[in-house]
C-alpha cells in the first residue's frame, strides 16, 4: 500500500497518538493497582515518589540527571512553585538530590525505589498483555526505531534515551518506549501553539474552533519526522497492535 492511498506520516501521527495514549495509560494504571501504589506508600507515598515514577527512564539510569530546563518542559503545563514545592519534598523524604548545578537526581534510596518500580512494571505488563507476545514484542521494535531516529525538544530529550538495563522485559520496554514516543509529541504541541503565540496557560485555556484546529495540524506536521521511516504497512501493523491491546 502506498503512501498517497494509506496514511501518510503527518496524517499517521494524528491517528496513531490516542493510541499510544490508550495503551500507555492502560499500563500505568494497572502498575498503580498491581503493586505501585503499595511500593510508593513505603517509600513516604506521593510526595516522595511522584516525579521518580515520571523521570524514571532518566533518573533510574546511573548518573542520570535531569537539569531545570528538562523539568520545566516535562511538567510545562503545571504551576511552577508548585512544583518546586513537590520537589522539595522529594529532597525532604532523601529521594532526590539537588546537584550543585541544579540538575536533579536520585539518591541512593530513590535507586532502590526505582529497580523496585521496573519489577512492578515487569509484572502487570507481562499480565496486562499476556497471550500478546508476538505484538508487544513488534511494537517494542518499531518504537524503537521510531526513538532512534525522533529530533524532539527538551521534554523528550530529558527522557530519553529510556534506561533499559539487560534484561528487561519487553512489556517494560513498550512501556518507557511509549512514554517517550508521548513525550516527542508533547514537544511537537508545545512548538505549534508557541508559534501561533499562546502560552501554556493559553492553549490550555482556548476554546475548540479555527485556531485550536490549525494547531492541532501543525503538531501532526512537526510529530510526523519519525513515522517517515516506516512503510505504510509498518503503520498500519502498528496500529492494529495497539488496537489490539488491552486496556
Amino acid at each position: 500500500m502506498s503512501d498517497t492511498v494509506g496514511l501518510p506520516p503527518h496524517r499517521y501521527a494524528a491517528f496513531v497518538a490516542p493510541a499510544v495514549d490508550r495503551v500507555f495509560a492502560a499500563a500505568m494504571q494497572a502498575g498503580r493497582h498491581g503493586g505501585g501504589a503499595e511500593l510508593s506508600q513505603r517509600y513516604g507515598g506521593q510526595p516522595a515518589t511522584g516525579f521518580l515514577v515520571e523521570l524514571r527512564t532518566r533518573l533510574a539510569a546511573p548518573g542520570g540527571t535531569v537539569d531545570g530546563t528538562g523539568f520545566a518542559a516535562v511538567t510545562r503545563y503545571r504551576d511552577p512553585t508548585a512544583c518546586r514545592r513537590s520537589l522539595d519534598r522529594h529532597v525532604a523524604y532523601g529521594m532526590i538530590h539537588r546537584r550543585p548545578d541544579g540538575g536533579l537526581a536520585a539518591t541512593e534510596r530513590g535507586m532502590a525505589f526505582l529497580a523496585e518500580l521496573y519489577q512492578v512494571h515487569a509484572e502487570v505488563t507481562e499480565e496486562l498483555w499476556a497471550g500478546h507476545h508476538d505484538r508487544v514484542l513488534r511494537l517494542t521494535e518499531v518504537v524503537g526505531r521510531l526513538l532512534s531516529v525522533a529530533h524532539g525538544g527538551e521534554a523528550f530529550h530529558t527522557v530519553t534515551p529510556p534506561h533499559e538495563p539487560d534484561g528487561t522485559p519487553p512489556g517494560v520496554l513498550l512501556l518507557n518506549r511509549l512514554g517517550a514516543l508521548r513525550f516527542h509529541r508533547a514537544d511537537a504541541h508545545a512548538a505549534a501553539w508557541h508559534a501561533a503565540g499562546h502560552t501554556a496557560a493559553s492553549i490550555v485555556a482556548l476554546s475548540d474552533g479555527p485556531q485550536r484546529q490549525a494547531i492541532e495540524l501543525e503538531t501532526d506536521r512537526r510529530a510526523a519526522g519519525p513515522y517517515a521511516v516506516l512503510t505504510a504497512e509498518e503503520r498500519l501493523t502498528m496500529l492494529a497492535d495497539l488496537a489490539a491491546l488491552p486496556g
